[in-house]
């Protein structure tokens, strides 16, 4: 029985797999109508925990490997294990990686050249000059000068925000975007803080979407700055959209489409780098430098930790934090270029081009 199980399960994996490569109709159809089923379900089972159900699924994981050369019982079911484990994560993880891309939703209106939009007045691959990359990166700067005044601070000038109504509005401001994105309608699960926040930071990891339990987590440590964003950004994980520079982009739409200050600081603040770099890395000093300049207030807010925060996390750590960030940065990059993504962590950095696609759009 278990023999017939796991060839069952095993053969199951490979077609998943394959009709998602070669068909992006099956990965759309699978994304819209049945990954949700996993969502309301397991999605909704493990959220009524407070906790990270992931982390403990990974600490169970690494202690069945330790355990390995020891117990007989679990030689036996190892292969088992290993075909469910990627049945769950072609499930949960692979497919969505082969759905139509969000940019090819868009219809460009302006630009010098418009020969590549197709009979449906879409164009997901209008290049974008300079100029009009500067234009957004002087919109993204002025917004964060501008909210950095609004937001609520302690005398010492830190910023301050209740976690559970972060979690409470990002939730609302993702579900906001369902009408745009049909996909973000419906339950969300809870974002949870990791326990493991110190090893996170080690990796310069905001936050990890588990495929193996539906949850969105979110570094607890990091500056709160980030947290907003990152909690939609790990949403939008939940609800399909597994490429990082859409989550980001959904994450910076369900932000800064927020009535609530503090959610359209973080989502400014979380593409500010992306823009920021990218225009800085096409031009002259003297160019940057004639644009609006980024205020002292928003850099001071733009931190991944504090001191104090990077400190602890150096003094408790059992690993040194370089090697940690190479390994994470490797297994990331290995993942994504696995899955067709073939310029790996660096598709962080194609928000950018979603933006621009946003901001010249009708």
């Amino acid at each position: 029985m278990k023999k017939k199980i796991i060839v069952f399960a095993f053969v199951l994996t490979i077609v998943l797999n394959v009709f998602s490569w070669l068909i992006p109709e099956f990965s759309d159809y699978y994304t819209r109508y049945t990954f949700p089923l996993w969502v309301e379900s397991y999605g909704r089972l493990t959220s009524m925990f407070s906790f990270s159900v992931g982390e403990f699924l990974i600490v169970a994981g690494i202690i069945w490997l330790i355990l390995i050369p020891f117990v007989k019982k679990i030689r036996k079911n190892t292969i088992l294990l290993l075909v469910m484990i990627s049945l769950i994560m072609t499930l949960n993880c692979f497919i969505n990686y082969h759905c139509t891309p969000i940019k090819d939703s868009y219809k460009i209106v302006s630009g010098e050249d418009d020969s590549n939009t197709d009979s449906n007045g879409q164009d997901g691959s209008r290049e974008f000059t300079v100029e009009e990359l500067g234009e957004l990166r002087d919109y993204i700067v002025n917004k964060c000068n501008e909210l950095s005044s609004e937001v609520e601070r302690q005398e010492d000038g830190t910023l301050i925000y209740d976690e559970n109504e972060m979690k409470d509005t990002a939730k609302k401001s993702m579900q906001a975007l369902g009408e745009r994105f049909p996909k973000l309608s419906g339950f969300y699960v809870t974002p949870k803080a990791l326990l493991s926040s110190g090893f996170i930071s080690q990796q310069y990891m905001q936050g990890y979407y588990f495929p193996f339990s539906m949850e969105a987590n979110y570094n607890d440590i990091m500056y709160v700055t980030n947290k907003p964003f990152t909690m939609c950004h790990e949403l939008a994980h939940t609800k399909s959209y597994i490429f990082e520079d859409e989550a980001n982009f959904l994450a910076y739409l369900a932000c800064t489409g927020s009535d609530d200050f503090f959610f359209q600081y973080s989502g400014y603040l979380g593409v500010l780098n992306y823009v920021n770099n990218a225009f800085y890395e096409n031009v002259t000093k003297e160019e940057y430098k004639s644009h609006v300049a980024v205020s002292e207030t928003v850099w001071d807010d733009n931190i991944f930790l504090t001191d104090e925060n990077w400190k602890k996390v150096e003094d408790t750590a059992v690993l040194d934090t370089e090697t940690v960030k190479k390994a994470a940065d490797t297994f990331v990059d290995t993942t994504l270029k696995v899955n067709g993504v073939g310029d790996g962590k660096a598709s962080y950095n194609r928000v950018v081009e979603l933006m621009l696609l946003e901001y010249y759009s009708e």
